[in-house]
């Protein structure tokens, strides 16, 4: 039996929820001795957002009632630090931002964007909450890095939208805005592995750096501890696994990209990955008793990933891989599509994976050979690895690395033989 009148509900739903985002924002302001607000002030700032709005769509006002109520905040905020000032003790403004933003979540959570309100009010707490932390990130930060962001939202914000969406030249293979959105999705994975690389750093040892040096790179990764285990003997083992892991990494990454770009495919590219990515772990909780005696490693020298020149070229091989395929399979069938997968694949992974399932998405290809086409480029590349291993690490690195290696290899075998 509900106690609410049915006129009042919807009201009643709205400030019960403006009440929580105010006491959520304003329970992370309260522990902080030199905040502006508090858990009663933040509370109060919300509702009386959602006040306003009701206000001004009942009365006629518009949004000017709610301007109206944001300068009456704004002068008693400006007050307060002006009291502040007087005394000493100037607090910054980072509180009065956060009322502002509480002050618009309750407008908004009455115009019916509750969800997106408590989001955002989640978001605004951690961005407060985490206010060392990312002190700490921006200290660490070259302008390299910064630089590496600007550029990847050149990439994706910049470039993306003004491209062409038609599909053109020989065999209508090349779309200009899904190559260009290819090499966002592949860049901005790599710049989330290397900036991962960038703040965490190597003290955490092979499990970190496998994990990220596989998003960032995994072939630069491959050959940068090949060559560290070819120089310092007493760390064969801990660069194997950190080899192992990051080729691990390839095909969980892989297997994100393949769900966003092609669902269909999912389950049966799963199947197939899953099947190598056991053997993968298992071989490296193995070797995970030598974590302890690794002590710091060395970063894996990856290129900025978001540079234009790399970017472009990335963009460039991966047409120059959609028209390779295209015509191989018009003139020799489906083999066409796995020869080029295996030569692709040999150096760049991506490009193969990317290329077949864009050919599968034009309906030009068979679900099944897609998969083959797919873990054909993941194995080619593989192979390209441990020649990586063998040629700069040596037999020591070898003995180590090549049980997990080809114990991927040989699980994906499996998982395409079940499909």
């Amino acid at each position: 039996m509900s106690f609410v009148v049915p006129e009042l509900a919807g009201p009643v739903e709205a400030f019960a929820t403006s009440l929580g985002i105010g006491l959520l924002v304003g329970m992370e302001r309260e522990r902080r001795p030199d905040s502006a607000a508090g858990l009663r002030t933040f509370a109060l700032v919300c509702m009386l957002g959602c006040l306003f709005a009701l206000l001004g769509e009942k009365a006629g006002g518009g949004p000017w009632t709610l301007v109206a109520g944001l300068l009456v905040i704004s002068a008693a905020m400006v007050a307060s630090n002006f009291s502040s000032r007087q005394e000493e003790q100037y607090r910054g403004f980072t509180s009065e931002a956060a009322i502002i933003v509480t002050y618009g979540l309750g407008a908004a959570v009455w115009y019916g964007y509750q969800t997106l309100a408590v989001m955002l009010a989640i978001t605004t707490t951690i961005l407060l909450y985490f206010k060392a932390e990312l002190r700490n990130i921006s200290k660490q930060m070259t302008a390299k890095d910064i630089n590496s962001i600007l550029q990847f939202a050149v990439l994706s914000l910049v470039i993306l939208p003004i491209l062409p969406t038609e599909d053109f030249g020989p065999y209508q293979a090349i779309n200009p805005r899904q190559i260009w959105w290819m090499v966002v999705l592949i860049s901005g994975l790599a710049l989330g592995g290397y900036m991962a690389l960038r703040i965490i750093g190597a003290r955490h040892g092979a499990a970190v750096l496998g994990i990220f040096g596989g998003l960032a790179s995994s072939t630069a990764t491959t050959m940068m501890f090949s060559r560290h285990a070819a120089a310092h003997g007493d760390l064969v083992r801990m660069s194997a696994l950190v080899i192992l892991i990051a080729n691990v990494m390839v095909m969980i990454r892989l297997g994100i990209i393949a769900g966003i770009v092609a669902p269909a495919l999912i389950t049966p590219i799963a199947v197939v990955f899953a099947c190598g990515i056991l053997p993968g772990v298992a071989v490296s909780l193995y070797g995970w008793k030598t974590l302890a005696a690794a002590g710091d490693l060395p970063l894996p020298e990856v290129k900025n990933p978001t540079e234009l020149k790399t970017a472009i070229s990335f963009g460039l091989l991966y047409a120059i891989v959609l028209l390779a395929a295209a015509w191989l399979q018009d003139i020799a069938g489906n083999r066409g599509l796995f020869i080029v997968a295996l030569v692709s694949g040999l150096t760049d992974a991506d490009a193969s994976v990317l290329s077949t399932l864009r050919i599968f998405n034009l309906e030009r290809v068979a679900g099944h050979e897609a998969v083959i086409a797919v873990t054909l480029a993941l194995v080619a590349n593989l192979i390209f690895k441990i020649g990586l291993v063998i040629s700069i690490g040596g037999a020591r690195l070898a003995r180590h690395a090549l049980p997990g290696l080809l114990a991927i290899g040989a699980g994906m075998g499996a998982g395409l033989l079940m499909l």
